[in-house]
């Protein structure tokens, strides 16, 4: 059964620079970045979200100091372990988008065991874009299906098997940019930015996006249209 709601789709940015800016390291802000992804997790479904969708590492970010890298992985290892049961019986059902042959093996078998554990939930699909590049995955995603639909594309993207485009997608830290994330799914999605850094993003900060996005006429290139 599909969950109900919107699909939003965040961008979290501004960890490493939150991080030196209390004068700590960048390590530390995607350390605490973790706890927002909790809070908007957890106030996701009461929201009126069905499918979350998290920027969690580009394909260039692949790029950045090994240091970096590696503790993002270990920060996501841990992220797993202790959120696939709370997941479970939460009704939450978790999926990585993205390459993974350039993850850790060991990394990837915890996502494969997490995503199985959770498949049957259905009150929030929680999607983690890893390694992830929108240009190439379409790229991809035609050469399979060259002579199927735009819906058959969509459901191929999705991971899940739906076509389900972003209606709100929000990006942290003052960028105003797509930076490569969901190319296609947000096509025609409300755009959200704010100054706010990803590791002081609460709940708070969530329900001013989706009032933003409320009050917001979607028009889908015909007659305007006030947003559901």
């Amino acid at each position: 059964c599909q969950p109900k709601g919107l699909h939003v789709a965040i961008i979290m940015d501004g960890n490493g620079r939150w991080g030196e800016k209390q004068g700590k390291s960048r390590l530390y802000g995607h350390r605490i970045g973790v706890d927002a992804v909790r809070r908007v997790v957890s106030a996701a479904p009461q929201r009126g979200i069905g499918m979350l969708t998290l920027y969690g590492f580009s394909s260039d970010n692949m790029s950045r100091p090994k240091e970096e890298v590696d503790h993002f992985f270990t920060l996501l290892r841990q992220f797993v372990c202790l959120e696939t049961p709370n997941f479970v019986a939460a009704g939450i059902r978790f999926v990585v988008i993205g390459r993974r042959d350039r993850l850790p093996g060991d990394l990837c078998s915890l996502i494969e065991d997490a995503e199985e554990k959770t498949r049957s939930g259905n009150r929030l699909i929680v999607r983690v874009a890893l390694d992830y590049s929108a240009r190439q995955q379409i790229l991809e995603t035609m050469r399979l299906l060259a002579d199927n639909d735009a819906q058959s594309v969509s459901r191929a993207l999705s991971g899940v098997g739906m076509d389900w485009p972003v209606d709100l997608l929000i990006r942290t830290s003052g960028e105003q940019r797509l930076s490569d994330f969901l190319l296609w799914e947000s096509a025609y999605a409300e755009l959200y930015f704010t100054p706010q850094a990803w590791p002081e993003f609460g709940h708070d900060d969530l329900q001013k996006a989706l009032e933003a996005y409320h009050g917001r006429q979607r028009r889908f290139g015909k007659a305007p249209q006030k947003s559901a």
